[in-house]
This record gives structure tokens, sequence and C-alpha cells, in this order.
């Protein structure tokens, strides 16, 4: 079942942050946009930066983060939606976008892991790879989105596959990566 709600309220975030840098968007912004009242928001989303992340995630979900071409599509989806992207990344504020993604890829990647390893806990050095690659990665992307307006989404993650740390490299043996 599909999160409508959600995905009406995301759809008039996104129209505003056309118009809007995230720090100027108040929810009540977005309420009137969406013609929905605050509680439902609320409802929803603990404020604009855990929606603006939402957005994000209802995609991401969908990519296997082991596959290279799973992320080049990933990657020129997030060119395509240039400007959302653009000013998600811009935002410094309290919660800003590259935390959330930091925090949902390092999850993902240690799923990996584990299923891989079957096992319920990682060893230390690995998840210090693991957040220290997705912090990487994360930033990296965000290079791409506010500063880079050449390089192909196809480069870019065989650049990040190709700088993965040795220890995780593990979890593309089984893809038929360029690894």
């Amino acid at each position: 079942m599909k999160p409508i709600m959600k995905l009406w309220i995301a759809k008039h975030m996104k129209d505003l942050m056309k118009t809007k840098t995230i720090d100027k968007i108040r929810v009540v912004d977005i309420c009137k946009a969406a013609e929905i009242e605050r509680s439902t928001f609320y409802y929803h989303f603990q404020d604009k930066y855990e929606l603006v992340a939402w957005i994000f995630y209802y995609d991401a979900w969908k990519i296997d983060i082991l596959d290279f071409k799973s992320c080049v599509v990933a990657m020129e989806k997030i060119r395509k939606e240039y400007l959302f992207y653009k000013r998600a990344f811009e935002d410094n504020s309290q919660n800003p976008f590259w935390k959330y993604l930091v925090e949902y890829f390092a999850k993902r990647y240690e799923e990996e892991a584990k299923k891989k390893l079957n096992t319920d806990t990682l060893d230390i050095q690995l998840i210090y790879s693991i957040r220290l690659y997705c912090h990487g990665a994360v930033g990296m992307t965000r290079e791409w989105i506010l500063y880079d307006n050449k390089t192909d989404a196809s480069t870019i993650i065989e650049m990040m596959f190709q700088s993965m740390p040795r220890n995780m490299i593990f979890l593309l043996s089984s893809s038929s990566d360029i690894m």
C-alpha cells in the first residue's frame, strides 16, 4: 500500500523547493500548499527535514546499493531532480539532509554485511569502514550536485565503488559489478 498522504505532502514540498530554500519554507507553508491541517503534517513527519529525508527514502529503498547499474540509475534520478537535491544538500540547519543520508546508507551497508557474513554483529573496524565510506560517498555526492555539472552518474558510481575500503570489498563479490 502506498503512503498516499505522505506522497501528497512530499509533492507539495518538492513544488515549494522549486522556488524556496528549505530554511525559507515553514511547515505552515507546506500545509497551505497541500491543503492540510498542521496536525496532519505532524502525524506523518516530525519536521520539514524529516519530510525531505523521507522523499529520498521513498525511492532509495528500491536501490540495490551493491549493484553498479542500480546505483547509476539512482544517481541519474538525483541529477534529474537537480533543484530538489541541490536545495536539500545546500541546507546546513539543525537536521541537514546529508546526516540522514549517512545514517541511512550506513544502516543499509551494515545490514548487507550481516547477511553476507551470516552474523548479528559486526566487528568495530568494519562498522568504522562502513561509516567512513558512507560519509565520503554522501560528501562526494553533495559536491557532485552542488559543484560538478559535467561528470556523468556512471563515472561517479565507478569512482565510489573503486574507493570502497578493502575490508568492505566482500560486499561486492557476488554482484556483477566493476570491481
